[in-house]
């Protein structure tokens, strides 16, 4: 393998760049009209720009993609997360034009694609799901007879898809029909597949997911937890690694159930099972991700491994050159994904030119971005500007690291949740460990962010005395008025 051909942008695109430049890998990119001036573009050996800004006539078309490989002579295609990275078919034609795709096999996403056939596959292994259906449903009536088992609340999901889309909670048979259809058809407006599933709707639940590893001969790995709970519309803003609840019999546990889901389905590559974990510490399986996710950072930063390197040499035909029992955890690590949103909005996107950007700095802290100062935020594409990643010996200096680099973290000219985090961080339930995927709708208002800030008070306070000590000097420098008082030269009224 002597060229890559990245097919992605922004902060993941440079992200996997350096990592094959450290390899002595050659790079290609590929841009947008609109990604043209972006540091990916400028980092890599070479560029081809294959269309328009929207995705979907540029980093969508496998087509111009794999004739962006041809032209430049790559041998392979990494994907990155986002865009076509579990798309089938297209790890499918990288392997027909005789290019390796740094990924899983085609056979392996298709069957992960689909939340139906992973339950399918985990449930071979034994693997604990959350009670539902295993099948599409097929009717209303189908639906109430799964419900008389499960009881309410139930969660509608799409079978095809993820992000919260095509994703219904509902809490009474009134209202079963109606979310049943929006739920279809919303699954069909985003992933053309208007296939959806029930489960059991578990209230007040952690997020956790399992990071493995396999290779191409038949050996796996987990790299531990990752606490994805910190959530805003089921997308996620905050993680760590590892969990501050999981007991080590219950992360084992959860690593075993996690290489066997992998092994269902003959994966090899980097992958994430994701799970459920209720207020008992029972989990279930809720699926799998069939790529590198976004908050890989913190497991390379508590392992001590680079997730990207390892998918270049499983993908190259090499063997892991460790095994379970050589993996440790090394301290504690968070990630706030930096993303160009109003917290005070609803998480509103906004958009911008980043007239200020300065990244902090200093032991523990690394920043995975894709901008420079002066650059504008596109529309098209996905909100999140930056990655912050701090890691500490426990968790406490951990976020202590992390508070001080988002105060480092100087951003205008766009809304960011830099704000949110900081707020985050600083709330009980974090310090303490206890929370789930609740925790914005159950903490966070808008009203929570205009907090006062203490040195700005501390700074209004000493402005005040100066003022009020220079009227006071201005005061004594008056002469006395020697009149004698009006109320002297008054008779008294009886």
């Amino acid at each position: 393998m002597k060229k890559i051909l990245v097919a992605n942008r922004g902060e993941i695109a440079l992200r996997i760049m350096r990592s094959a430049r450290e390899m002595g890998i050659a790079t290609v990119a590929i841009y947008s009209e609109a990604d043209r001036t972006m540091p990916f573009v400028q980092y890599a050996d070479e560029a081809v720009c294959i269309g328009p800004a929207p995705s979907n006539q540029s980093y969508l078309l496998s087509a111009k993609i794999l004739e962006a490989a041809g032209k430049t002579g790559a041998d392979a295609i990494h994907p990155g997360y986002g865009f076509l990275s579990e798309n089938a078919l297209f790890a499918q034609a990288v392997a027909g034009a005789g290019l390796t795709f740094i990924g899983p096999s085609a056979s392996s996403i298709e069957t992960m694609g689909s939340k139906l056939a992973a339950k399918q596959a985990a449930a071979q292994f034994g693997v604990p799901m959350v009670p539902g259906t295993e099948t599409p449903l097929r009717s209303l009536e189908e639906a109430e007879e799964v419900v008389k088992r499960t009881g309410f609340p139930i969660l509608i999901k799409a079978s095809a898809g993820g992000g919260g889309k095509g994703m219904r909670v509902v809490q009474h048979a009134g209202e079963l029909a109606e979310q049943i259809r929006l739920a279809k058809s919303e699954a069909m407006s985003a992933f053309g597949d208007d296939a959806v599933f029930i489960e059991k709707y578990v209230g007040a639940p952690r997020h956790i997911e399992i990071q493995i590893l396999g290779d191409q001969h038949g050996n796996y790995v987990y790299l531990f937890e990752r606490e994805c709970s910190i959530q805003r519309r089921h997308q996620k803003l905050i993680e760590e690694a590892p969990s501050s609840c999981l007991t080590p019999a219950i992360r084992a546990a959860m690593g075993k159930c996690a290489l066997d889901v992998a092994r269902a389905c003959n994966y090899y590559g980097a992958g994430t099972v994701e799970f459920l974990v209720d207020e008992q510490l029972q989990f279930y399986f809720l699926e799998m991700n069939t790529r590198l996710q976004v908050e890989h950072p913190v497991t390379e930063m508590i392992t001590g491994l680079d997730l990207v390197k390892e998918q270049i040499r499983i993908a190259r035909g090499e063997k892991l050159s460790f095994t379970q029992d050589d993996l440790k955890i090394n301290g504690h690590a968070i990630e706030l994904r930096i993303c160009a949103e109003d917290p005070a909005n609803n998480f509103l996107p906004d958009t911008g030119t980043l007239s200020t950007y300065v990244r902090p700095q200093g032991y523990g802290v690394r920043v995975d971005d894709g901008y420079e100062e002066g650059m504008d935020i596109p529309i098209y594409y996905d909100p999140m500007i930056a990655k912050l990643i701090a890691w500490g010996a426990d968790r406490e200096e951990a976020r202590e690291r992390l508070l001080r680099a988002i105060a480092e973290y100087k951003v205008k000219g766009i809304r960011t949740t830099l704000p949110f985090g900081n707020w985050a961080l600083r709330q009980p339930a974090f310090i303490e460990g206890q929370f789930d995927t609740n925790f914005i709708g159950k903490y966070f208002t808008p009203q929570s962010l205009q907090q006062p800030d203490p040195a700005a008070a501390r700074a209004a306070a000493l402005l005040a005395v100066g003022v009020w000590e220079e009227e006071l000097r201005k005061i004594r420098q008056q002469p006395l008025n020697r009149q004698p008082a009006r109320w002297r030269n008054r008779k008294l009224l009886r």
